[in-house]
């Protein structure tokens, strides 16, 4: 079992479904359960699936000069981000380079919540503050399940006052689930339109249970993992580290040119034109998953790695998404991808992969 030093509140939940609870971001996270991942999986894509996604760590942001830090901290221009709206962006070093990745919501009342991942989102934070009027409360009692699928609005939508379908992407607002005290915002990691449940520990049991007697399916981080990829979401550490800028990872779309006043920006804007790969994605001519890391050549020479890989039962492809030299990168190009004793044909695919023009995550 995990010894993880952060723990969910639904972490009983987790183990009678099989979950060992193996640690990620300093929680005991689900990345199995009994069931198939393969229809935890059709669950999202089909109906409507729920993941923990309680080890992303929250953080309030409070005070006069909060609007202040939230400008600092991400690479968006936070004052186009109204209350009630969010924005996903990177977090950049100094130098320019990605630390991680966050979603930084405008709560109103000089107060904003950023979530992330495993980066350094934190301590930048904590720099970002200095000196200034903003308090910072990292808040490990709000959990977050993560509502996603064509049938998530419809499922939530019976149980909230809220006017759950007016609720545009990026957006959230504080209401009531199941009689219980929440925020749901209009955000998820799975290329389906979703919805993310912020809630207390006090509350979350029993809102997960009333899900799970609404028919929406627990759903492991090995199935999250098939879905991001689909849809070519990054993940810290995988596809983008602190080496990387943000225009060779394709976190360009989220670098405010014009406005923002963020870490990192003069150095983020020089550093476009001079990639030393890209992000892409191929698709392997294999039967099944490869392992990551292996090497990607063209014409016999190294031009780039394999970062996250799934297998698509849906899709009935081997997929992954990697970085590869420019001159690699465009779709159609034919690649070799090598590890310890196995090689493998691919070719370069536009990503991402599953509904690519995102008319699902974005429609209604």
């Amino acid at each position: 079992m995990s010894d993880s030093p952060r723990t969910s509140a639904l972490a009983a939940r987790h183990r009678a479904l099989g979950s060992d609870l193996e640690d990620w971001n300093g929680m005991g996270t689900a990345w199995s359960y009994s069931t198939d991942p393969n229809d935890e999986h059709d669950a999202v894509r089909e109906r409507a699936g729920m993941f923990d996604m309680s080890p992303l760590k929250k953080v309030y942001l409070r005070g006069p000069d909060a609007a202040k830090v939230a400008d600092h901290v991400i690479s968006r221009d936070m004052a186009k981000v109204g209350v009630g709206q969010s924005a996903y962006g990177a977090v950049l070093t100094e130098q320019g380079t990605v630390c991680d990745d966050a979603i930084l919501a405008n709560n109103g009342s000089d107060e904003y919540l950023l979530c992330h991942g495993s980066g350094e989102s934190m301590e930048r934070l904590q720099e970002s503050a200095a000196g200034l009027n903003c308090d910072l409360e990292f808040d490990d009692d709000l959990h977050n399940i993560a509502v996603q699928g064509p049938q998530a609005l419809e499922i939530l939508a019976a149980h909230t006052p809220l006017a759950l379908a007016d609720l545009g992407y990026f957006n959230h607002a504080a209401t009531e689930l199941f009689g219980h005290q929440c925020r749901i915002s209009r955000t998820g990691y799975s290329g389906e339109r979703g919805y993310e449940v912020l809630v207390g520990s006090s509350a979350v049991v029993d809102i997960w249970d009333n899900l799970v007697g609404q028919g929406v399916m627990p759903c492991s981080f090995t199935a999250l993992d098939k879905v991001r990829v689909e849809a070519a979401l990054l993940f810290f550490g995988y596809d983008m580290t602190a080496e990387h800028t943000p225009w060779e990872v394709g976190l360009g779309f989220t670098i405010s040119r014009n406005g923002g006043d963020y870490r990192g920006k003069a150095a983020a804007l020089a550093s476009k034109g001079k990639e030393r790969f890209l992000g892409a994605g191929i698709v392997v001519d294999h039967s099944d998953m490869v392992v990551g890391g292996e090497t990607l050549l063209h014409n016999g020479n190294d031009v780039g790695i394999v970062n996250s890989p799934a297998y698509s039962h849906r899709m009935q492809k081997s997929l992954a998404l990697v970085h590869v030299h420019p001159s690699a990168a465009a779709p159609g190009t034919q690649l070799e991808v090598v590890g310890e004793d196995v090689r493998y044909t691919a070719i370069v695919n536009a990503i991402p992969f599953y509904d690519p023009q995102k008319l699902r995550v974005r429609g209604g």
